[in-house]
């Protein structure tokens, strides 16, 4: 296993924390310590880091902003690479492409495109995640996602190499994509194609739908957005709302009452708090709808017994 002295021999200027408590990294503002966080600074940083703990049997945590996480109370075994700050470049790359690294906001990255009048991220603003975590999950919001603008992504494979992924290869579907089926593989950098368009024309339809968002969404409180993903034929909040569950609560952790398909930390709320409540909620839709819903937020960390940081980018 990897120790603080062991990466900043191999990357002596990056940040690498101890015993970091993973709720200072998460949407939800939960999760316990992390054995070690490292913070590295360009995708040669991060595939030394990921070259080192594959070498010492290190399990490795890869994540962006921490916005569609549930962390263990226990914490995290092994090696958190957060991406977000050190590995967030925007740069224009010909009339109609961007090229984005991994730890960029989804936010700058479409703020970035209103201000070049590029259109076609109008829909990311608003989705509080970074780039990879978009690409690995296909994010998605108000009928647009990241399978419509991305079209080449170069990424460190599971045993140390690096690739590039073009069109079709990206393999999305429905919150989906190569690297869902590829644990241990991860983005760098991410080229988006969009169409050139009005910068005010943009910036309305962005206002627009954060606008949405604002109104039916419970933005103030800490949560991980949507919590399950859409059953077929429909969606999970009306389900759950029709439910009588819309409120429910188990210790700090609340069925949002202004949208029925996000759970919030009131306060306190615990990972074990949260888990409760998605069985809860699984089990009365189950029994009630016939419908088993399917969680979207990733479940990470130490949970006793086989349990460790599950790879991916999130």
């Amino acid at each position: 296993m990897l120790d603080r002295q062991d990466i900043l021999a191999v990357c002596p200027d990056i940040p690498v924390l101890v015993g970091e408590p993973m709720r200072r990294h998460t949407s939800f503002a939960i999760g316990g310590p992390a054995d070690l966080m490292a913070l590295p600074n360009s995708p040669a940083a991060l595939a030394a880091l990921l070259t080192l703990a594959r070498r010492r049997e290190t399990p490795v945590l890869l994540m962006g902003n921490g916005t569609n996480l549930l962390v263990s109370d226990r914490g995290v075994r092994g090696l958190v690479i957060k991406t977000h700050s050190g590995l967030s470049g925007l740069r224009r790359s010909g009339e109609c492409e961007i090229v984005a690294g991994c730890g960029a906001l989804l936010s700058e990255l479409a703020s970035a495109a209103a201000r070049w009048g590029l259109s076609g991220l109008a829909f990311a603003h608003g989705i509080p995640g970074t780039v990879g975590g978009a690409v690995y999950m296909n994010a998605g919001a108000y009928g647009g996602e990241m399978s419509h603008v991305v079209r080449r992504t170069s990424y460190a494979g599971t045993t140390g190499q690096f690739g590039v992924l073009t069109g079709p290869a990206h393999e999305f579907s429905y919150r989906r994509s190569f690297f869902t089926g590829h644990r241990g593989a991860f983005a760098l950098e991410i080229t988006l194609t969009l169409t050139p368009g009005d910068p005010e024309a943009i910036r309305a339809e962005t206002e627009a739908l954060d606008e949405r968002r604002r109104t039916s969404q419970p933005l103030a409180l800490p949560s991980a957005g949507s919590v399950f993903k859409r059953p077929p034929d429909g969606h999970a909040a009306p389900l759950i709302e029709a439910c009588g569950l819309k409120g429910a609560r188990v210790g700090g952790a609340t069925v949002s009452d202004k949208h029925a398909g996000f759970i919030v930390n009131n306060g306190g709320a615990t990972c074990d708090d949260v888990r409760r409540l998605i069985e809860q909620i699984q089990e009365r839709v189950r029994a009630e709808t016939g419908v088993q819903l399917e969680p979207e937020i990733g479940l990470v960390g130490d949970f006793g017994a086989g349990g460790a940081a599950r790879g991916g980018e999130r």
